[in-house]
């Protein structure tokens, strides 16, 4: 019996369709925000959605790996996944077919993403993603670039008042490297530390000394970045940890140089995120409660290059953006041609049968003696 089918409106959980007029509001910003990175020198790639799993899967990739859809390839009996994230596939691209390029080089992409699960507050698993990476390039100019690039592509999209949220991932295991701290008490302290729980932070750090007495007062750092740079500058580190302190500053500086508005929170004991990140990382969140919108940072790249790069979330961005008035539509009747309006900006809607009238095709406007009147509804 038909009663008995499921609903062919209903899809699985995580996974919804985007109807008008946000789909073509999407895909306007995600162009707009492509322009601008093709501005700034970032030519465009096109992966595949799927691949090979050893090599979607290697390198950066293993850090997404649990997030992958996999199946089997029909045609060569290999198994394949479907992208979780697309700067793995960035980083092949650039170690193989433009390995011979120079660098830095400088790629953005846009396309889907499908990942296992979604998170409690982000339950989608169908993701776009629009992002850069700059791989080849190790100073400091490199990460600050990806980050202001970022903030202008949410700009010419009219997202402004963001705020640049940098943490540094790799500080916390420098300084249980240096302190020599065994596996339980790491996992205790990166337990707190995740929680923010400062008084179990200092309570499993008061009799231990050396370079884990300076986590409670980096973990109060947090904040304006100015605030956290000079707890930085005055915490006793170890050489490891004190350089990825210096390359925070100088990166910070960086971007201040460029954006000196800009708002900038640093977290120096934060180490959430994508595992593959070495070096500064980077969230940029929209104002009032719109929420990430993008996230980004150093990683190393195939063949062992250093690399840097961003991520935009159009879903997000598209929440947190001010709402565009659609095209007006023109009603066509029967026979017109409508070349010169759809010159002048309105989307223009063809009568194709004698019943098709402007109200029933949602037009704003009728073509009436060459110009375009506005339709008038009835209450």
């Amino acid at each position: 019996m038909t009663d008995d089918l499921p609903n062919p409106a209903l899809l699985p959980a995580g996974l919804a369709d985007l109807l008008p007029p946000e789909a073509e509001r999407e895909a306007a910003l995600v162009e707009a925000m492509m322009g601008v990175f093709a501005a700034h020198g970032y030519e465009r790639i096109k992966p595949p959605l799927l691949e090979f799993e050893d090599s979607l899967l290697a390198g950066s990739g293993a850090a997404v790996a649990e997030q992958t859809f996999r199946l089997m390839d029909p045609v060569s009996q290999r198994m394949m996944g479907l992208r979780a994230d697309t700067t793995p596939q960035v980083a092949r691209i650039a170690a193989t077919r433009l390995a011979a390029q120079a660098r830095p080089l400088r790629l953005c992409y846009a396309g889907q993403v499908l990942r296992v699960r979604g998170t409690q507050l982000a339950p989608a698993r169908q993701l776009p993603q629009a992002g850069i990476e700059l791989i080849g390039g190790a100073a400091p100019a490199a990460d600050a670039e990806v980050a202001i690039v970022a903030v202008e592509a949410l700009a010419a999209v009219g997202v402004t008042a963001v705020s640049l949220d940098v943490t540094l991932p790799t500080m916390v295991p420098a300084l249980f490297d240096a302190a020599g701290a065994d596996a339980a008490l790491r996992a205790r302290l990166a337990r707190a530390l995740d929680r923010k729980d400062s008084a179990a932070v200092t309570s499993l750090v008061q009799d231990q000394g050396g370079a884990l007495a300076a986590l409670p007062g980096l973990m109060a750092a947090a904040g304006p970045a100015d605030g956290a740079l000079a707890a930085l500058e005055d915490a006793a580190l170890p050489p490891a940890a004190r350089a990825i302190a210096l390359n925070a500053a100088a990166v910070l500086g960086a971007i201040r140089a460029r954006a000196a508005a800009l708002r900038i929170t640093l977290d120096p004991v934060e180490f959430r995120g994508f595992r593959y990140h070495t070096g500064v990382a980077f969230t940029l969140y929209g104002p009032g409660m719109s929420g990430e919108l993008a996230r980004g940072g150093r990683y190393v790249s195939q063949n062992d290059e250093p690399a840097t790069g961003m991520s935009l979330y159009p879903d997000a961005v598209l929440r947190a953006a001010p709402p565009v008035a659609p095209k007006p539509r023109l009603f066509l009747p029967l026979g017109a041609d409508g070349a010169a309006m759809r010159a002048r900006g309105f989307a223009t809607v063809a009568a194709l049968a004698p019943e098709d009238t402007p109200a029933r095709l949602r037009c704003t406007h009728e073509l009436k003696d060459g110009a375009a009147v506005p339709v008038v509804t009835k209450d």
